[in-house]
């Protein structure tokens, strides 16, 4: 299980894997909006619910001058994440455990708050990024990414896929949660103070590679989520499961990613 209570999806060791594949497949546009945003080579950078640490990383690198703080409330991810950030000798990232839906603590403040496909799994989201623009540094960027679960798209039609986007769904709102929060970042934005707010949509899909399986990947991690809100048994999520990795495998089927919304504005 998740070591949030509103947090559908499994978390340590068996969640970092999908973490990193799910950052290799979003990396391309997540890397696009943050030049899009602009990053100096001496920023000091806050990732948010940064999981196994990908973009913090890639965040350290993008400002070899400043540094990254990586912030989550999973113990063995934030582990994970400072055991592969020293193994590729990337020394202007640290890592903490921290609970993002609280203040700022001290006085830190940061050129640019990130958070990607975090605000979905919080039951305050505008709370939260109370927060989050109470950490920036005057004339500093907020920036997220998340997602709009009812994009997510299949072809052709799948019963698995639809049974897959149903629970998703219930199971997030059983937590209190939004999965389909996307479209509300920049109003979010706007009431949280942030100015000259932008917003760009983005959405990977492809017929084969490892896009394809991010569905099954997701569900098998979402699975205990499901089966405690009574929403299926165990032997219906992983008989689905199993259809849904044979339509991923299957020529001709087209997959994408939930439908992502990019937002951004200066504190």
């Amino acid at each position: 299980m998740s070591s949030t209570p509103h947090y559908v999806i499994r978390g340590g060791v068996q969640g970092r894997e999908r973490l990193r594949l799910l950052s290799r497949v979003v990396w391309p546009t997540t890397n696009a909006l943050l030049e899009r945003v602009g990053l100096a080579r001496d920023a000091r950078c806050l990732d948010l619910g940064c999981g196994g640490g990908d973009v913090s990383v890639e965040l350290a690198r993008l400002a070899p001058e400043g540094s990254c703080v990586g912030i989550d409330l999973d113990e063995a991810k934030v582990e994970i994440a400072r055991d592969e950030a020293a193994a590729a000798a990337i020394g202007n990232v640290e890592f903490r455990v921290g609970d993002v839906t609280t203040p700022p603590s001290g006085n830190e403040r940061f050129d640019l708050v990130y958070a990607r496909f975090l605000l979905t799994h919080l039951p305050d989201p505008a709370g939260a990024l109370e927060h989050m623009r109470a950490s920036l540094a005057p004339g500093g960027a907020l920036v997220v990414e998340d997602i709009d679960f009812s994009g997510h798209f299949s072809h052709p039609d799948s019963p698995a896929f639809r049974r897959y986007q149903e629970w998703y769904c219930a199971a997030v709102r059983a937590r209190g949660c939004d999965p389909n929060i996307g479209p509300r970042l920049p109003a979010l934005l706007d009431d949280a103070g942030v100015h000259d707010v932008g917003v760009h949509v983005v959405q990977p899909c492809g017929r084969e590679g490892e896009v394809t399986i991010i569905a099954p990947l997701t569900l098998e991690n979402v699975a205990d989520a499901i089966v405690q809100a009574q929403l299926a048994s165990r032997e219906e999520v992983e008989r689905t499961i199993d259809e849904l990795y044979e339509f991923a495998r299957a020529d001709g089927t087209l997959l994408s990613f939930p439908r992502i919304v990019q937002a951004w504005g200066r504190g």
